[in-house]
C-alpha cells in the first residue's frame, strides 16, 4: 500500500482501514514509507524518468521490500498485489507496469498513468488537466481496478480514464465492457458509475469506479486519516474483492479447483 503526498504509513492505514480488512481476511499488508530526504512532501517521485524503470530508483526499493516480505512470511507469490493513492497510485501504476511478474493485480486510487510525464512541471499540468495515455506498457498488463472522484481538483479524474485506456491498449484484444450506475442512497452517500472490462475469454481485465461528487480522498475510508472520507463505496474492500477474484486470486483458484473436481467425477 503506497501512501500519497503529505502522508505516512500510519496515516494511510487509518484512512484506508486496510489493517482491519487484513485482520478479518488474514492477509499481510506492507506500507513502504517515502522519506522527507527523498521528497520534502513525502511524495513518491513518480514523475522522474529514473523512477519509472525496473531495477532502478524507488521501484527497485519497493520491489525489494515486497520480495523480502514474501520470503520472510512464506507468502504465496501468486497472490501479491499493489495499490496506492495519488502519488502512491502513480507509483503503483509504475510498479504494476514494470514488475508484472511480481504483482498479480493493481489498485489505483486518484492516480496517474504509467510514464505520463518525465518532470515535475509536466506532472503538475497533467494532474490538473489530465495526462496523455502515457507510455506503452513494457510487459503484459495485470488486472487493474481504478477509483477516482469526479470532483477531484488535485488529480483530474480524466487520469483515471487514461489509466484504463493505457492498461487495455492492445494487450486485451476483443475486450468487452459493462457499465452500471448506483445512486447515492445505495452508494453509501455517493453515487458512482462502475465499468467492468472483460477480455475475449470473459476474464475481468479492469474495473473503473467513478465516484460522483467526490474529491481527492479515499472512498469509503476512515475519517481518522487524511485524504479519506467515510462516504462512498468502500475502495479498500472492493480492491481486496477484485484481487481475490482475478485469475491468480484465491476465489478464482477455488472455482477452478471445483470445476476440476466436477470434471473428474463426470469422467
Amino acid at each position: 500500500m503506497l501512501h500519497g503526498c503529505l502522508q505516512d504509513p500510519d496515516d494511510f492505514a487509518l484512512g484506508t482501514r486496510m489493517n482491519a480488512i487484513a485482520g478479518e481476511q488474514r492477509i499481510f499488508v506492507l506500507y513502504p514509507e517515502q522519506s522527507e530526504a527523498a521528497n520534502q512532501t513525502r511524495c513518491w517521485n513518480w514523475f522522474n524518468a529514473a523512477n519509472q524503470r525496473r531495477d532502478q530508483g524507488e521501484p527497485s526499493i519497493i520491489a525489494g521490500m515486497t520480495r523480502e516480505v514474501i520470503r520472510s512470511y512464506n507468502i504465496d507469490a501468486r497472490r501479491v498485489y499493489i495499490a496506492g493513492m495519488s502519488a502512491g497510485g502513480a507509483m503503483a501504476a509504475i510498479m504494476a507496469a514494470t514488475y508484472s511478474d511480481l504483482y498479480a493485480a493493481v489498485g489505483i486510487h486518484s492516480g496517474m498513468p504509467y510514464g505520463a510525464v518525465q518532470n515535475f512541471l509536466a506532472a503538475i499540468a497533467a494532474m490538473k488537466n489530465g495526462a496523455a495515455v502515457g507510455a506503452r506498457l513494457p510487459s503484459k498488463s495485470i488486472p487493474l481496478i481504478v477509483f477516482h472522484g469526479d470532483q477531484d481538483i488535485i488529480v483530474n479524474s480524466r487520469n483515471g480514464e487514461q489509466i484504463v485506456s493505457q492498461w487495455l491498449g492492445d494487450s486485451v484484444p476483443n475486450s468487452r465492457q459493462e457499465t452500471s450506475t448506483v445512486r447515492a442512497s445505495e452508494g453509501n452517500g455517493h453515487a458512482f458509475t462502475r465499468t467492468v472490462y472483460q477480455d475475449g475469454s470473459g476474464h475481468v481485465a479492469a474495473e473503473n469506479w467513478l465516484v460522483h461528487d467526490a474529491g481527492h480522498a479515499w472512498s469509503g475510508g476512515g475519517s481518522g486519516g487524511s485524504f479519506a472520507v467515510p462516504e462512498g463505496p468502500d475502495a479498500s474492500r472492493e480492491m481486496v474483492r477484485f484481487f481475490s477474484s482475478t485469475r491468480g486470486g484465491l476465489l478464482e483458484r477455488i472455482k477452478e479447483r471445483v470445476r476440476t473436481l466436477r470434471a473428474s467425477r463426470a469422467d
